[in-house]
């Protein structure tokens, strides 16, 4: 019994510590928002602000085009979530399902891609952007990200789990593969199928490299990459309590889809890390 509850003690303290890594960042971005400019050069820094200056977020508004950099970034997340959900459940199915030639083979490559980083293809990438003329376009944006290999894993594992028995029953029955995959085995996954398309929304809200090389006008440039120097003072220096704010308010719609939508996440991953 003591034991038990030393183990437990320990995981407690463990998952704290981990909690506490995590949120730091977020603590110190919102503390550093709500300061002024003398407080934020003050050695050493302060752990909480003297004086509440909420004035920062309608500063960044104001300075910044945030609300277009949003509208481009949600236009974004939207194409890539229906590309890649299609693709990603289409080819998921495929490979839970259907029989073909090469099938093992083909998986493993698709899991291949996952242990290479995507900064080892970025200058292919851009080459091949550079030479179809998509240069400050919507599909330069969009297309890189409309596949996914890992989401075709996690709905891979989760659509395993259908029985066998249940699709060759449908077979029987005369039901076409889509007719199966979207009356059965949609309804039965939609957990783990709202977690794949939140995983493309934060991708895309969080990539910074890729639209950076892509966009070179300030119109279409997303909010990672177009908070970056949208806050430098006249003299050349980085206006970070106001930076902070911006970054405080992109970052609020993500913190709210996950709060509203976290059993469904817990439910898709936990449902897709099971062995099918």
């Amino acid at each position: 019994m003591r034991q038990q509850s030393m183990s437990r003690l320990f995981r407690y303290l463990l998952l704290s510590l981990s909690a506490a890594l995590i949120l730091v960042p977020f603590y110190w971005m919102i503390n550093t928002s709500l300061k002024t400019n003398a407080e934020i050069l003050r050695i050493p820094p302060t752990l909480f602000p003297t004086e509440f200056r909420f004035q920062n977020f309608a500063d960044a508004i104001v300075k910044a085009p945030i609300l277009a950099y949003l509208f481009n970034t949600v236009v974004v997340a939207l194409c890539v979530v229906t590309i890649s959900t299609v693709v990603s459940v289409l080819a998921a199915f495929a490979f839970a399902r259907l029989n073909f030639r090469g099938k093992p083979f083909l998986f493993i490559v698709i899991l291949g891609t996952m242990m290479v980083p995507q900064e080892m293809l970025i200058i292919t990438n851009f080459m091949t952007i550079a030479n179809l003329g998509w240069m400050n376009t919507w599909q330069a944006l969009i297309a890189p990200y409309c596949i996914n290999a890992f989401n075709i894993y996690l709905l891979r594992q989760t659509f395993k789990q259908v029985p066998d028995e249940l699709y060759l029953a449908s077979k029987v029955d005369g039901v076409s593969n889509f007719c199966f995959l979207r009356k059965i085995m949609l309804p039965l996954s939609k957990s783990t199928i709202v977690t794949v398309m939140i995983l493309s929304v934060v991708w895309i809200w969080d990539t910074y490299a890729w639209p950076s090389l892509v966009t070179t006008n300030d119109s279409m440039r997303l909010v990672s990459n177009g908070l970056q120097n949208a806050f430098t003072s006249d003299s050349g220096r980085i206006q970070y309590e106001i930076q902070m704010a911006a970054s405080t308010l992109v970052i609020l719609p993500l913190v709210f889809l996950f709060l509203m939508l976290k059993k469904n996440i817990i439910s898709g991953m936990v449902k897709g890390g099971i062995k099918g």
